[in-house]
């Protein structure tokens, strides 16, 4: 997600979970190609798999931008199908592809001739007044003759014009029915659900009918849920037991950056969530989001904010045994 899975965000998930699949923020083919590489591009070897999502339109551009990424050692391109922002209306790529299956059929197919790793595509299910069984199977279509590797389903219809893209996060309803029947007409070919899903029952239901999901929002809103996608979907103990104990796990990470001049609220901002639902969370969110911004924050913020989640946890603890 633009500005929310950057480079730190992604560390700290990796802590929560060996096995999920971890996609970097949208960067559009100019920025690859013409940008600051190292700063967009950078990540930690932690960090794998990690996969780029290219935004992009024109298959030539595409294909180089994809080579750099591969170079810089990234697990997978995705090309963005399914963004519906002003910034990719404008630039004529993101959901606006989704009226262009035979374009988005070609990137795919010169992106695939140019790099070794897997080549992606993440959609919506249509745009504006398309016919959403007609628009996905079309698309569908395209990329699987592209030799796509995969295909991500956002279930959900792109407004480009009248809605604003959070209210599209909501409207119009989403319909994963359409997504498994895509599942059942492509037997051979890994379809992925998104959109909407934000417990680990809601996902381990849908993964009978499809090959994989993927979160976002409430990946990001509340972390912890991480905490069980490797234990219920894999069968295999968490890297870290707790929250408490994922905190710890990222100071030193937290420590390296500080030293390079990242501020700690560059960080933490991608933790506010993590202790939801439990007594001392808001002071926690309220402590990191006030006093983290200051200038000159460090390992000691972050800790003074976890000491109120600790009392908090404390005071439960002591309320239950009377």
């Amino acid at each position: 997600m633009m500005d929310w899975t950057d480079r730190h965000c992604r560390f700290f998930h990796r802590i929560l979970s060996r096995r999920a699949r971890l996609y970097a923020e949208m960067l559009t083919t100019g920025a690859v190609i013409h940008g600051p590489r190292a700063r967009l591009l950078g990540f930690d070897e932690a960090e794998h798999p990690v996969v780029m999502q290219l935004g992009g339109s024109d298959p030539a551009e595409l294909a180089t931008a994809a080579q750099i990424c591969a170079d810089f050692g990234y697990d997978e391109i995705n090309l963005n199908v399914g963004c519906p922002s002003e910034r990719v209306q404008n630039g004529a790529f993101g959901a606006c592809l989704m009226r262009e299956p035979e374009l988005v059929g070609d990137c795919v197919a010169v992106m695939k001739a140019r790099v070794a790793i897997p080549v992606t595509v993440k959609c919506r299910i249509g745009v504006d007044d398309q016919d959403p069984e007609t628009a996905l199977g079309q698309i569908a279509e395209a990329v699987v003759a592209a030799g796509s590797d995969a295909l991500i389903v956002h279930a959900r219809k792109a407004w480009l014009k009248g809605l604003s893209p959070k209210e599209n996060r909501d409207v119009p309803p989403l319909d994963y029915g359409l997504v498994r029947a895509l599942k059942r007409r492509y037997a051979n070919a890994p379809i992925v659900l998104n959109g909407g899903l934000s417990t680990l029952d809601q996902m381990r239901a849908e993964l009978a009918h499809v090959d994989g999901v993927m979160i976002g929002r409430a990946a990001y809103q509340e972390p912890a849920l991480l905490l069980d996608v490797d234990p219920l979907l894999f069968g295999e103990e968490p890297p870290v037991p707790d929250a408490f104990a994922a905190v710890e796990a990222f100071i030193p990470y937290i420590e390296a950056r500080l030293a390079e001049g990242v501020p700690l609220h560059a960080m933490t901002r991608h933790i506010l969530g993590l202790f939801n639902g439990r007594r001392g969370a808001r002071a926690w969110r309220r402590h990191l989001a006030t006093e983290g911004a200051k200038r000159g924050a460090g390992i000691e913020t972050l800790l003074a904010a976890l000491s109120h989640v600790r009392i908090g946890m404390e005071h439960e603890e002591a309320e239950a045994a009377a």
